[in-house]
This record gives structure tokens, C-alpha cells and sequence, in this order.
């Protein structure tokens, strides 16, 4: 029982690491589900996200469950990934600098069956964190008042899932991820005044979310000659309503209580269709150059929105509070010879580049586009027991540009860390 054992005990601590620590410091995650995980390991993020073409016998590709059919026969594959970013946050001229880390992912794969492939897992789907204050004058009966807004935001979204990729027959895979994802988002607006005469106002966002999730994949390989080969990677992530509530509060502080009104709303969050195409060309197992595409449907989904009327605020459920998100990505590995005695011929060398559009709005304008580059490698681990396993490294400089000028600008430098854990288990169950 040591490797189901294992397995749950890691699950159990990566979740409880995931609710406490998030990896954002952007004033950019305060708007809707906050900054979205792109669904990618180490070896996947070195190439900036690219993946739904990409399969290999030693690494779970948790962007397409179809490539899970690709799995070695009696290998089991424990993956386990985290990073760190450098962020600089500018607008005009003032900056701040900030740090943190953050547990990216963490699956398992093995093979059930000649080409059937299982793998399981743990990834964030979003991420909420800022902390940041704002100071204006304005002039009121009694003279000129100074407001200070101090905001700050903290949660995001969480799932599992548990995928099977299945070849019927050679060249052509598909697959499919269930999972469940589940959450909290809070925000709070606190704004205080140097008229003693006017009460400190606060205004609080908190929901929960809970739902399931559905994610198809297809992979079809066409083998050129003897040495290339063409892959077509499609996925598909179904949108729906999800379950779990949301709160508005509107409260003034009166005798050091906060008292106010409170709005509430039920299961006004959904999620969107998304879709993937990718295209993986290989070259004797040494050159893979990828290029994907995804669109993910925000501009038809529902979101908690607070109005005003003449009658007061209400607070409902509305489309058209986001915009469709696009993205394109370039990845490609190079290996010196895959099959080679000494380790460091066996090296992967991978680069990539993506360019990604908003899925919020800022004050009504599509939110900042963003532009990556990245570089990284794999890393023979080279052992007594072991040379399947693998350390990956990846660095990457990604920028946000806003679209209106005045904006925040964001640059940062990440840094992420996986190691693949591949080794013959069913081979040293019989030996035990």
C-alpha cells in the first residue's frame, strides 16, 4: 500500500498548501475569477503554456487528456511543480517591487492498459492577492476632505481531476478529464476620512464556488517517413453554471461596529466553453516545435454584478461583464540524442513565446494583454534505482501592457520548478 499512501498524503498536503499560499501580487487579480492557471506543467511552461499536441512515455501532459495514452507500460509517473516570480508593478512613476511562491501542480499517470492511460492530479484554476491603497481630495460644505481607499483581495479556485486517455487504434487518441472545482473569493474596499464627522465606509465582496468540471481531448498522429512525424492535439472544456453563493456588504463604522446593508446572490458564477488546437511536429524524437491556439468563452458567462437604480443597489447575475480570452503559443525541445550513455546528451532544451488577450474588463475597457517569453531544461536525474527521472527548470519574463493609457504596468520574472518521478513500480511491487 506505500504508493496509494503516498499518493493521498501528497494530494491531502498540496491542498492545504494551495489554500494557504497563492501566487499573485497583481492588483489585476481583483477583477472576476482573478488570474487564470493555464493548465501546464514544468516541461509545458518552459515553452509558455504550449501543449495540446504534445505527448511522451515519461511526462503527464495534463493540457490534453489524450496524451495520457502515451504513457510507458508499467511506469508510474509522479510530477510535482512550483515557482517563483519577481514582480514590478508600475504606474507612472512610482513602482514596488513584490515576491512570492506558489505550488503550481501536482498528478500521477500510469498506464491501466495496453494503450490506456490514467493520470490524476491536483492544479490551481485561479489566483486572487493584492494589497494597495489609493488617496483623493475633494471638497465638501466643511472644506477640503481627504478619502483613503485601502484595497485588498485574497482566494482563488481550486480542482482535482482524475483523466483517461485511450488509442483504439494507432495514430488516434482521445481522452477526458472530470474533476471537481472549488473555491473562495473575498475583496474589501475600506475607505477612511480626515473629516472626523464622516463615517469609515466599507464595502466587502466574499463568494464560494463549487462545480464540477468536463475536459475532452483528441490527439491524431500522422507519421511522415521513418524520422518525422505530425501530431493535431484538440481539447474542449464544457461551460456551465456552477453552485455557491456571493455577498456584497455596504457598511458604515458606527460606536467601532460596522453596520449596513448586505446583498446576497446564489449560484450566479458560471464557467466557460473552451476550446484548444494544437500541432506538434517531430523529428526523430530529438526536434519537437508545437503551436497552439485556445479560446475560452468569457463574453457569454454570468457573473455577480452590483447596480445602482433608483431604488438603491441591486446585486444580480449578468453576461457581458467579460470579454473572450485568445491565446497563442510557440514551443519547441531539442534533445542532443535522446538514447545517448552519457546524461547530459539526454538534456532537453526548451523556448517559447506567447501572446495571451484579457478575459476582464477594467473600468469597462478590455483588460492589459500579455506577452511571455521563456527557456528551461530537463535534467536527467541519474541514480542507483533510476535514469528515468527528471528535473525541470524553466525561467520566463512575462509583461502585461494596459490597453488604457494611465494603467498599471506589470512586468515579472518567474521561475518554476518540477520534478518527474518516473520509475518501473509495478515491476518492484513484485519484487516486495
Amino acid at each position: 500500500m506505500k504508493y496509494p499512501l503516498l499518493i493521498a498524503s501528497a494530494l491531502a498536503l498540496t491542498t492545504t498548501a494551495m489554500a494557504q499560499n497563492n501566487g499573485s501580487n497583481s492588483p489585476y487579480s481583483r477583477y472576476g475569477f482573478g488570474l487564470l492557471n493555464d493548465r501546464q506543467s514544468a516541461t509545458s511552461t518552459a515553452m509558455s503554456g504550449t501543449g495540446y499536441g504534445w505527448r511522451g512515455g515519461t511526462e503527464v501532459n495534463f493540457k490534453n487528456p489524450a496524451s495520457f495514452s502515451a504513457i510507458d507500460s508499467l511506469s508510474f509517473i509522479f510530477d510535482v511543480g512550483l515557482s517563483l516570480q519577481n514582480a514590478n508593478i508600475k504606474q507612472g512613476n512610482q513602482s514596488v517591487n513584490a515576491r512570492n511562491t506558489s505550488i503550481d501542480y501536482i498528478t500521477v499517470g500510469f498506464r491501466g492498459a495496453r494503450h490506456l492511460g490514467f493520470s490524476l492530479g491536483m492544479i490551481p484554476y485561479s489566483t486572487i492577492g493584492y494589497s494597495m491603497n489609493d488617496k483623493r481630495t475633494w471638497t465638501a460644505s466643511t472644506g477640503d476632505v481627504t478619502e483613503i481607499n485601502v484595497h485588498n483581495g485574497s482566494g482563488g479556485l481550486q480542482q482535482v481531476y482524475l483523466g483517461v486517455g485511450w488509442e483504439p487504434f494507432r495514430g488516434f487518441s482521445f481522452g477526458v478529464n472530470g474533476g471537481y472545482l472549488w473555491g473562495g473569493m473575498e475583496h474589501n474596499i475600506v475607505a477612511s476620512f480626515s473629516d472626523a464627522t464622516i463615517n469609515t465606509r466599507r464595502r466587502a465582496y466574499d463568494s464560494h464556488v463549487k462545480t464540477y468540471t468536463v475536459n475532452f481531448g483528441l490527439q491524431y498522429e500522422q507519421r511522415i517517413n521513418k524520422k518525422n512525424s505530425i501530431i493535431l492535439g484538440l481539447t474542449y472544456g464544457f461551460g456551465h453554471k456552477t453552485q455557491g453563493y456571493a455577498n456584497y456588504y455596504d457598511q458604515q463604522l458606527q460606536n467601532k461596529v460596522y453596520v449596513g446593508d448586505t446583498l446576497s446572490l446564489r449560484n450566479g458564477f458560471e464557467l466557460p466553453h473552451t476550446y484548444g488546437v494544437g500541432v506538434t511536429w517531430n523529428y526523430n524524437n530529438r526536434l519537437r516545435v508545437a503551436a497552439d491556439y485556445t479560446l475560452q468563452e468569457w463574453s457569454k458567462v454570468q457573473y455577480p454584478t452590483l447596480s445602482t437604480s433608483t431604488s438603491g443597489y441591486t446585486y444580480t447575475a449578468k453576461t457581458g461583464q467579460f470579454t473572450d480570452l485568445s491565446k497563442y503559443s510557440l514551443g519547441a525541445e531539442y534533445i542532443v540524442n535522446p538514447d545517448g550513455y552519457r546524461w547530459y546528451n539526454r538534456i532537453r532544451y526548451r523556448l517559447g513565446a506567447a501572446y495571451t488577450t484579457p478575459y476582464t474588463k477594467v473600468n469597462g475597457s478590455d483588460g492589459p494583454r500579455n506577452y511571455q517569453v521563456s527557456a528551461g531544461v530537463g535534467i536527467p536525474i541519474v541514480n542507483s534505482h533510476s535514469n528515468r527521472c527528471i528535473l525541470n527548470l524553466a525561467a520566463g519574463f512575462e509583461h502585461v501592457a494596459p490597453q488604457v493609457s494611465g494603467s498599471l504596468k506589470e512586468n515579472y520574472m518567474r521561475f518554476s520548478i518540477g520534478v518527474t518521478f518516473n520509475e518501473n513500480w509495478f515491476n518492484k511491487w513484485k519484487a516486495q
